[in-house]
């Protein structure tokens, strides 16, 4: 390969352009071509340099401010911002207080002695007032400097230029510059690098240098970034001539001469940089670019110009979209900081920037490219498209690498993998879309594990959140059961906060005492968490524990406390609760003992689709343990009828359950320790690639209304889902994280939003049965529900244990 034979400057020299180009285009990794939605804030146009090709920097006019104002900077951002902007970048002249009195004087009298203080000032309004990602570029700084502005931006940036220390002698592009010095810009860069700053920087080419001398400075990016990791950015940026400057009449860089040094910069570099042009430098031949090997056009505005450039308009974001799917190649949008450093956000970003980075980016990292959330009423950023040709696929070939790539996927694949999921629905399940007549009881909202997602738990650290502490009497869960029968139930699901004081036998309790009232009901109650700690506190096995459930009347286990099964993620989000191997022993136990059960997924918080993809793996390893059989026999052309398999799956889990993480009251999301839930696109995918990879083996997928809204449930009844769950009648842990759609949909509802999916609504049972006849005329025009008792724990009078269980720290050796 070219890569190989380039083994000194001069290959690069004699190679011919379109090898170069070729090599580039290779080694350029991925699809994904970014971009960052940014304003461009010019906080002053005062510079102590005098650049012979600059028109940004000018001196003082009479009756001009020197700085831009709060106000106009904070009215830049919130424009912005509506705009759907993620970056505010600030660009300004190099220490303009030390060549201009005015500005000496200016920034006295708004308290700061230095550009760079007054700098961080603003910056840390736009962060907090709009969200907005500064980046910032005020030029060379001492390590003072940039200690001072880390805790205000999400990254910075200072453009090399060239290592041609000549280019600033008498007569020279930087000649009376003296923040041009090679030397100061590299010292500049090196001492981000220790301070761990994400740093932008580039080359400035056609202002008199060889490309040697562009290999040279490349080259030293190169050092500064392998030593220290801190670069996330190369730009190689053309010359233009500009009027009103020295260089007016200086020869720019050809086309060729940029895409060959773009070309030998991702030769140089490798395919781990991201190397950047800017597509407004090249005019109408910006596409070109691409095919020199750039994953990054840098920042565009929809809202402000590019006030270094400002005869060089931005193309429109549909014409660079347009121009990057034409050479098979997917654009998205960017935060001023780079996927690869989100991912280790606590290392490169201050805390106070790092929730604001966190409440921006989508599960990889990039830009959320939707402002939907999960429980939020609004409208939808866009509809499943019809028509879309299926990707082929076999759920044999979906390793974990696989449904990683599909969970990432946008644009035209994204199109591709919901048509696919829901082909494979109609295939296996046909029309009809099902849901159960159900009762949601939680007996309590008291839990003594530290979840970081719970809105719903009062334990000692979430007294502050919705509602009082509150324990509901055994008499009081059997009459809410005895309700719902009446208003023909075929379910009650009973969940709730693990009081100190409980033991198994509560649990067993509620089950005796539902069953000797409500007999024919079925009870489809407590999390794997639950029964372990049930099991614990009675020092029974798990099997002997659930045996003994069975034959006090429950009839299935509900799939939560799955949220992700990745140790990587539980630790972050709930490290005392079970571990991915106990929540799977606990159903695996289950399962034995002739207990049904689903498997739920909960995301959009802090985990990412490589999480949701081992999630899947998991779910249907287990599912497959369960059946005890090969594929074969649960497949869609085994002699049973269609129908019959969507109904009657054979393994132990009957549903997958993907859960949005609703943000908004969370704790976890509230500290800014989480991500804004999942964006529109990515739940879409969860829910068609959950049905791609988990068939033959579980083939109901089911969505969750009440996170999803009826308008988001339509949608994903276009991905790949063929349930709808339960009428709930009363549901308070969604609500207490902020969702807003209500705490029951019944059956008149339900069966309208099916049809207004062109579906067929069907009534079932908890394990996918017909309901009886009675049961389903008393679903329709029931009577209103009576106000439900839920009285202090105080008056409970419970007592905890002095050793409380805790099997995720248990687990871990904590």
């Amino acid at each position: 390969m070219l890569a190989q034979n380039v083994s000194t400057t001069l290959d690069l020299h004699a190679a011919p352009l379109e090898d170069l180009l070729a090599e580039a285009r290779r080694l350029r990794r991925g699809p994904l071509v970014t971009y960052s939605p940014k304003v461009f804030i010019p906080l002053t146009t005062l510079c102590r340099d005098v650049c012979g090709y600059c028109t940004f920097a000018r001196p003082p006019r009479r009756g001009e401010r020197a700085f831009m104002t709060e106000d106009e900077v904070l009215a830049i951002a919130r424009a912005g911002a509506a705009a759907g902007c993620r970056e505010a970048l600030f660009t300004l002249g190099d220490k303009p207080e030390l060549r201009y009195k005015v500005a000496r004087e200016e920034l006295r009298a708004l308290g700061c002695e230095t550009t760079i203080e007054y700098l961080a000032r603003c910056a840390r309004l736009v962060l907090e007032e709009t969200g907005l990602l500064p980046h910032l570029n005020p030029g060379v700084m001492t390590r003072e400097e940039l200690e001072l502005l880390r805790p205000v931006s999400a990254s910075m940036g200072i453009m090399l230029e060239t290592t041609a220390d000549r280019l600033g002698e008498r007569g020279g592009p930087h000649w009376a510059s003296p923040d041009k010095i090679p030397a100061g810009r590299l010292e500049t860069m090196r001492l981000a690098g220790e301070l761990r700053i994400p740093f932008t920087s580039g080359i400035l080419i056609g202002i008199g240098e060889t490309r040697e001398e562009r290999i040279d400075a490349l080259l030293a990016l190169r050092a500064l970034g392998e030593e220290h990791g801190h670069l996330q950015e190369i730009i190689v940026q053309n010359f233009r001539a500009k009027p009103g400057t020295r260089m007016a009449s200086h020869t720019e860089p050809t086309l060729d001469d940029h895409l060959w040094t773009i070309a030998v910069a991702r030769i140089l570099l490798g395919p781990d940089w991201h190397v950047q042009a800017p597509p407004n430098l090249a005019y109408d031949d910006f596409p070109r670019l691409l095919d020199a090997g750039i994953d990054d056009w840098g920042g565009v505005s929809p809202v402000t110009i590019d006030h270094v450039n400002p005869e060089a308009p931005w193309p429109q974001i549909e014409r660079l979209s347009e121009a990057t799917s034409r050479r098979g190649l997917e654009l998205a949008p960017r935060l001023a900081i780079y996927p690869e450093y989100v991912a280790k956000l606590d290392s490169w970003c201050d805390p106070a920037v790092a929730k604001h980075v966190r409440r921006a980016a989508d599960a990889v990292g990039l830009a959320r490219d939707d402002t939907w959330a999960p429980g939020e009423p609004a409208s939808l950023p866009f509809l499943v498209r019809r028509g879309a040709a299926p990707l082929e696929l076999s759920s044999d070939e979906l390793g974990e690498d696989e449904l990683t790539r599909l969970l990432e996927s946008r644009g035209g694949e994204m199109n591709r993998v919901l048509a696919a999921a829901d082909r494979l629905r109609q295939e296996v399940c046909g029309d009809e879309v099902t849901y159960v007549v159900t009762r949601n009881i939680q007996y309590t909202n008291v839990c003594y594990f530290r979840c970081g997602f719970c809105a719903f738990s009062k334990g000692k650290l979430a007294r502050n959140l919705r509602g009082a502490p509150y324990l509901v009497p055994r008499e009081e869960i059997v009459r809410r059961t005895r309700e719902a029968w009446e208003r023909g139930a075929t379910e009650v699901c009973l969940q709730g906060g693990i009081h100190p004081a409980f033991t198994g036998d509560y649990y067993a309790d509620v089950v005796r005492a539902i069953k000797e009232t409500v007999p024919g009901i079925h009870v489809h109650a407590f999390s794997a968490l639950e029964i372990w700690q049930g099991a614990a506190t009675l020092g029974l096995a798990l099997e002997e524990y659930l045996a003994h459930l069975r034959d006090l009347g429950l009839g299935s286990l509900p799939g939560t406390a799955a949220e992700v099964l990745d140790d990587e993620v539980r630790r972050i989000i709930c490290p005392d609760k079970v571990t991915t191997s106990q929540w799977l022993r606990v159903h695996d136990a289950a399962h034995r003992v002739g207990l049904r059960s689903n498997v739920t997924l909960m995301f959009g918080h802090a985990d990412t689709p490589r999480s949701w993809a081992r999630h899947l793996l998991r779910a249907r390893e287990q599912q497959q343990r369960s059946v005890g059989a090969s594929p074969e026999s649960t497949s869609a052309d085994s002699g049973r009828a269609r129908a019959e398999l969507c109904c009657e799956s054979s393994g132990g889990f009957t549903e997958f359950v993907p859960l949005p993480f609703v943000p908004m009251e969370a704790p976890m999301y509230v500290k800014g320790l989480a991500r804004r839930g999942p964006t529109f696109r990515e739940t879409l995918l969860v829910h068609a690639v959950g049905r791609l990879a988990l068939h033959p083996w579980i083939t109901n997928i089911q969505a969750s209304w009440v996170k999803l809204g009826p308008e988001g449930t339509r949608e994903v009844l276009r991905a790949g889902v063929n349930d709808l769950g339960g009428t709930l009648m009363n549901e308070s842990i969604s609500r207490s994280a902020g969702a807003e759609y209500g705490q029951e949909l019944p059956p008149e509802r339900m069966e309208e939003l099916i049809r207004s999916a062109d579906r067929v609504p069907r009534q079932r049972t908890t394990l996918y049965g017909d309901p009886k006849e009675e049961r389903v005329r008393a679903s329709f025009g029931a009577s209103p529900l009576a106000p439900p008792l839920n009285p202090p724990v105080k008056e409970a009078g419970l007592v905890a244990p002095p050793r409380l269980v805790r099997p995720g720290l248990v687990a871990r050796g904590r």
